[in-house]
């Protein structure tokens, strides 16, 4: 692991980032529109909910595996995995989320920070007519950068949920103070499922944070909306 990589690696994690994350919810907003989450300690629960046992356990997961698959540079395994990703979701919104994060990040990279291993993954994924999937392209690029398994799927955690809590304080209101209090209060479940991914299997993948999806579809009905998940 060099400097250059841990610079990479803050960078595709920046909110600066242009995968457009601001415009997603996760569902969030209609959560908070019905009363679900109403303060700091319920958006707290929420989210952990969902990371520990919904889609962000589930994203873990593919992020573990497309990491090793190019640590290993076994392409067809790792193709596999995005198929697989694409399709891993209960939503038409949550799909939206997941495809147009996963192709403006895909793209970016191609073009700031160009890897063959990539590379091969997006002809193989566009012949196919399968969308990238966020926690696939960046498991596997900071596989290429050697960054740690641990501390980049960290990151990438922390990262995922200080959009959903910056949704919040928008939504809810909160106050700044509130936010970084809620983030701090999801450090522990992050690890902890840092930790449950980096043993898990693909055949472990599924989600029982059903009022998640619930949400996402009750969003697409939603008559005012700010986010588009």
């Amino acid at each position: 692991m060099s400097d250059h990589s841990l610079l990479r690696l803050q960078s595709w994690l920046s909110p600066s980032f242009p995968t457009g994350a601001y415009a997603y919810s996760h569902g969030l907003e209609w959560a908070v529109d019905t009363g679900h989450v109403r303060d700091r300690d319920e958006l707290i629960d929420w989210l952990a909910a969902d990371l520990r046992h919904g889609s962000g356990r589930n994203e873990a997961i593919f992020f573990v595996e497309a990491w090793r698959c190019a640590t290993a540079q076994h392409d067809e395994r790792l193709f596999r995995v995005a198929a697989l990703a694409a399709a891993f979701r209960g939503t038409s919104e949550l799909a939206l989320e997941s495809s147009q994060q996963g192709c403006a990040c895909l793209a970016t990279l191609r073009r700031a920070w160009p890897d063959r291993v990539l590379e091969r993954l997006s002809e193989r994924m566009r012949e196919c007519d399968v969308a990238p999937v966020l926690s696939v392209v960046l498991g596997a690029r900071a596989a290429r950068e050697r960054l740690p398994m641990s501390l980049a799927l960290s990151l990438f955690l922390q990262a995922q949920i200080a959009n959903l809590v910056t949704a919040g304080v928008r939504l809810i209101p909160l106050g700044q103070t509130d936010g970084q209090l809620a983030i701090a209060g999801l450090e522990e479940t992050i690890l902890a499922t840092r930790e449950a991914a980096r043993t898990a299997t693909l055949d472990e993948l599924g989600s029982a944070a059903f009022m998640v999806d619930m949400a996402s579809t009750a969003h697409e009905m939603q008559y005012t909306r700010l986010f588009r998940s």
